[in-house]
């Protein structure tokens, strides 16, 4: 099957267009169902692959750290995220537990983890092994990915304990501050997006290979 590159296919009605460069800011939409068809990522690109090693490096803190601490009548008590689902667990709430485990830390980490690993290969111009369905699984991961909820949820019980006791935020609830936002940018890059970098170090090796064949 021959792959053409400058045309764009509409997701809504699967009209047929043809590829043009667009401006900054600049969204192409399908003018017969109004559906996005593809929009300028400008400098996005280049920032990806730094916000996806600060996700991951905020991803840690956050969970190796101790979200909060508590202080009641002098005694002591802190607990990572771990800790938190491990606790849900022997409460009996093993359904919960399994569900802020799998949305608080696997999904997101196989989120970032899938993101490096097409984007490491990118920076050397070559397409990452298993490039397609990778795409397809973090597109499929991004509902479930849920940490905003979570801190959410820590932020609601905080104010509710502060006034039975001292209540102390730890780094991992700084660094799930952070973890949020960052988030929030790396996932709202459009995957086509790395299509259309593959496409482009496509085009750069086959316009390499023209001016070689030309001397």
């Amino acid at each position: 099957m021959k792959e053409v590159h400058d045309v764009i296919v509409c997701e809504g009605c699967d009209a047929v267009y043809a590829r043009v460069a667009l401006r900054a800011r600049e969204v192409a939409r399908c003018p017969c169902c109004g559906t996005e068809l593809e929009r300028d990522t400008g400098s996005q690109q280049q920032r990806i692959l730094p916000l996806t090693v600060a996700s991951l490096i905020m991803f840690l803190i956050a969970n190796l750290f101790p979200i909060v601490e508590i202080e009641l009548r002098g005694l002591r008590s802190q607990t990572t995220l771990t800790g938190a689902v491990m606790a849900l667990a022997g409460e009996g709430m093993s359904l919960v537990a399994m569900l802020v485990l799998a949305t608080t830390l696997l999904f997101p980490l196989l989120q970032l983890l899938i993101l490096l690993w097409l984007l490491l290969p990118l920076q050397q111009q070559h397409r990452a092994t298993g490039f397609a369905w990778l795409v397809r699984i973090m597109q499929s991961l991004r509902p479930w990915g849920m940490i905003e909820v979570f801190l959410l949820g820590v932020l609601v019980a905080i104010i509710k304990l502060s006034s039975m006791a001292t209540v102390l935020p730890g780094p991992a609830l700084w660094a799930f501050m952070a973890l949020t936002v960052l988030l929030t940018v790396v996932v709202s890059f459009d995957p086509r997006g790395f299509w259309n970098m593959v496409e482009g170090i496509e085009d750069e090796r086959k316009d390499e290979g023209i001016v070689g064949e030309t001397r």
